[in-house]
């Protein structure tokens, strides 16, 4: 995403040097460039990858898909567009393609850098409503409504990414950065493209956390009772039953175990089975304790991730925008520009691996089987 004095700037912050240390080391320079260009590509791969398998595989044809999908997609567009530009940026120490290109570049790092992170927080709402109105949303949740959805992500990205770039002020032909005298572009930015999509992505998985894990103690607990309910306990019957020698059966009599209770007998009859239902039992709560644990790893990843790439970057946009003394060097604020680009390569891995669908359709493409 591309940085500012007091916007957003991926190279350079007010005026300096995109490689001051490294464009005077040529065995630095090209390790840097070699290592950024596998990024690119492995950024273009993967998301390829994970866009023709929701095309070409009818089972991931599913509104969720879609918008990862549309994620893809968007992670695509930066890998394409946008890193590579930089890298020639980083590498000429100078930007050699001309204003007409730099306005391009721009506004297509800022809006699809903004695009997807938007996208997360649009698939965070997407599971929540899925996992807590789970019957209603299921009704509600169509290609249409996915279709929506995307749509109003990509408006809003163009909305937030649009007033820095009307309002930059940058004469200066050797660089492609914005340059504004407001801190409010910078707040406008900053806040629009990351920290209130980063509350929302906190509140929504810690929700869908908690409504998962009663879940599955729900779903643990129903089973123990049903399990308890076919045939372990028989009804209580009078002392006059109890005493006649043709009330139970032969088998049951000999697994009976009579208590009484005042005038009352409780007789409590194991089935011959009942030892493997009880297993059969703990062996669900076990599961069931695995696949929270899965989606807490899962959820844990997705939020990770996000943070540690993202997070980062958006603080020394509003610490070099708020302190005027305050100027990181060039090779800090390459970092951690390409730490935010490096979200769109993690992207795609964290939403499918998880996924036995995706893994399959994944295995079936490497093979170049045809299975339309």
């Amino acid at each position: 995403m591309n940085g500012t004095s007091t916007g957003m700037d991926s190279n350079c912050t007010d005026g300096a040097s995109p490689t001051d240390g490294l464009g005077r080391s040529s065995p630095g320079m090209i390790l840097l460039s070699l290592t950024l260009s596998v990024l690119a590509v492995l950024t273009t791969a993967i998301n390829s990858l994970v866009i023709t398998a929701i095309i070409v595989t009818r089972k991931l044809h599913h509104p969720a898909n879609y918008l990862i999908c549309s994620l893809a997609v968007t992670d695509l567009l930066v890998a394409v567009l946008v890193m590579p530009f930089s890298i020639v940026y980083i590498v000429k120490d100078t930007w050699v393609m001309g204003q007409v290109m730099c306005n391009i570049w721009l506004s297509v790092d800022i809006t699809c850098c903004t695009c997807s992170i938007l996208h997360l927080a649009a698939i965070a709402l997407d599971r929540y409503r899925a996992i807590t109105d789970a019957v209603e949303y299921s009704r509600k949740r169509t290609s249409l409504r996915a279709a929506v959805m995307i749509c109003v992500v990509w408006l809003l990205s163009i909305l937030v990414s649009l007033p820095p770039l009307l309002w930059r002020q940058n004469k200066d032909t050797d660089q492609c950065l914005i340059k504004h005298d407001h801190i409010a572009f910078t707040l406008y930015s900053t806040f629009g493209a990351f920290y209130i999509p980063l509350i929302l992505i906190l509140i929504l998985y810690y929700k869908i956390y908690r409504a998962a894990k009663i879940l599955y103690h729900k779903r643990g607990t129903s089973r123990l009772n049903k399990t308890e309910m076919n045939g372990h306990m028989i009804p209580k019957c009078s002392d006059r039953e109890q005493q006649s020698p043709d009330t139970l059966s032969p088998p049951e009599k000999s697994l009976s175990e009579p208590s009484t209770e005042g005038d009352r007998v409780r007789i409590t009859a194991r089935s011959p089975n009942f030892q493997s239902r009880r297993e059969r039992s703990i062996k669900r709560q076990r599961i069931s304790g695995t696949r929270e644990r899965k989606a807490a790893t899962t959820l844990g990843l997705i939020l990770g991730a996000f943070v540690i790439c993202w997070l980062p970057f958006f603080i020394q946009e509003v610490i070099i925008n708020t302190c005027s003394t305050c100027v990181p060097s060039s090779e800090i604020a390459n970092f951690l520009t390409w730490l935010g680009y490096l979200n769109s390569l993690i992207n795609p891995l964290i939403y499918t691996i998880f996924n036995e669908d995706f893994k399959k359709a994944f295995q079936k493409l490497v093979k170049c089987r045809n299975y339309l």
